[in-house]
């Protein structure tokens, strides 16, 4: 098992850019499914989710060809049917939790599809209900073998419906998208999810010939057709990795620029590192971060302390909670962590405590942060990454700890982030891959 040494204390200056969307291109790399034309995608960040879900796709028989490097065209017009039944492939695809997005496009093409339970983070229950009460509501058919862990999921045909979705599931919109573009008649999806990756997604099925109206609403309208054709898509960055880095500026920087970074489709995060006292200057598409040798958590307006908590877009997305419980370590003031959707994401505070922080963890869901105001570094320490965020998280406060500390089971890490190490010892930072 892979581990990260780090050397604490070291300032970052410079500019980085960041990859492509992770979530994003796990949604539109399965779009490709729908057509037996060729789809070229740009922007696909080099990481091992997105890069086992391309090898998942060639396994299943389509065509891909690398362009350049992030750069790829997708041809599935001679697809192993044969194989998506095979022992191989629901033990690549339990290994995957992007897996579960194959199942729309297959459906609607091939009328059937069978996938074992996903894998990914273990963050708690992660529920896949959505996924397939909504294709049931297209006609589909639905049965989970509970010996296996297999879904299967069968169509003669799909046609359009209403449907008033149960929660509003970033993957579980997307796929009932996949499935409906190409159904009978009118899908109406209400309590969509509308994050930039599901907007993404729907602006590129209309490019390949789909009619979906609403975008970047929690109310779609999709008029199914009889068939999509080729186009060309360029991902997002990713905006996780974007808030990732102003908060290891804020941490451990001396004035970084972030590059490129679609500003407009970033939502509420500048903001909410802003309530935590954190300077996040925009230059035209970019954000600078200067120096922060103090910075101090808002209070609400009638005095109580700040809480941050996930909810669906427009909201603050999950995936930066960790990120911001860790710089709030060294705030001045204190926080309410609040991470509503998954019980397992906020138990790595215990390694944060173990570095000296001042962390109380109420229960699964909540934490109080006390923040030190950079009056009391943390302390260099021993951890497991046990997620892709908490990785990050933990590998910030590793930077801005005294002493060496070391990160195992990092793969969680590589799984979301392109060649972190590299790019941030580029910056400045201290951190030796140990195979």
């Amino acid at each position: 098992m892979s581990s990260f040494k780090i050397e604490g204390g070291h300032r970052l200056s410079g500019q980085i850019t960041p990859q492509g969307a992770k979530n994003e291109a796990l949604q539109v790399l399965c779009a490709t499914l729908l057509t037996d034309e060729p789809v070229r995608i740009q922007n696909v960040p080099d990481i091992a989710d997105v890069n086992n879900q391309i090898q998942l796709l060639r396994d299943i028989g389509v065509k891909v060809t690398e362009n350049a490097k992030g750069d790829f065209t997708f041809q599935a017009d001679n697809v192993d049917l044969s194989f998506l039944g095979s022992d191989e492939f629901l033990e690549r695809s339990s290994r995957l939790r992007g897996s579960i997005m194959l199942v729309g496009p297959l459906l609607a093409r091939y009328h059937r599809a069978l996938v074992s339970k996903p894998g990914g983070d273990k963050i708690g229950r992660r529920r896949v209900d959505t996924h397939f009460l909504g294709m049931e509501k297209l006609g589909a058919h639905f049965r989970y073998d509970a010996e296996e862990s297999i879904f299967e999921i069968t169509a003669d045909h799909l046609t359009g419906t209403y449907m008033l979705l149960d929660e509003a599931s970033v993957t579980g919109t997307a796929n009932i998208i996949l499935a409906a573009v190409l159904a009978k008649g009118t899908t109406t999806i209400y309590n969509a999810a509308c994050e930039p990756y599901i907007q993404q997604l729907c602006r590129m099925l209309n490019q390949m010939g789909a009619h979906i109206e609403g975008i970047a609403s929690n109310l779609l309208t999709i008029h199914g057709v009889a068939a999509l054709h080729g186009a060309t898509h360029h991902i997002l960055p990713d905006m996780i990795e974007v808030g990732s880095f102003i908060g290891m500026a804020a941490m451990c920087g001396d004035g970084i620029l972030i590059k490129d970074v679609s500003y407009d489709d970033l939502g509420i995060i500048p903001y909410t590192f802003r309530r935590l006292g954190i300077s996040v200057q925009r230059k035209g598409d970019d954000i600078y971060v200067p120096c922060h040798d103090h910075y101090e958590i808002e209070s609400f307006i009638d005095g109580s302390f700040m809480t941050f908590s996930d909810a669906p877009w427009p909201g603050l997305t999950p995936d930066l909670l960790s990120v911001l419980l860790v710089v709030a370590t060294q705030a001045k003031g204190s926080v309410l962590i609040h991470q509503k959707m998954f019980e397992s994401r906020l138990f790595f505070v215990d390694k944060l405590i173990d570095m000296g922080a001042q962390i109380i963890l109420c229960d699964p869901h909540r934490a109080v942060v006390v923040g030190h105001d950079n009056q009391l570094r943390l302390r260099a320490g021993r951890m497991t990454s046990p997620d892709i965020r908490a990785g990050i998280a933990l590998l910030i406060a590793a930077m801005s700890a005294e002493g060496t500390s070391e990160i195992s089971n990092i793969q969680q890490i590589d799984r979301g982030y392109e060649r972190i190490d590299q790019r941030l010892n580029a910056l400045g930072a201290q951190i030796t891959r140990i195979p």
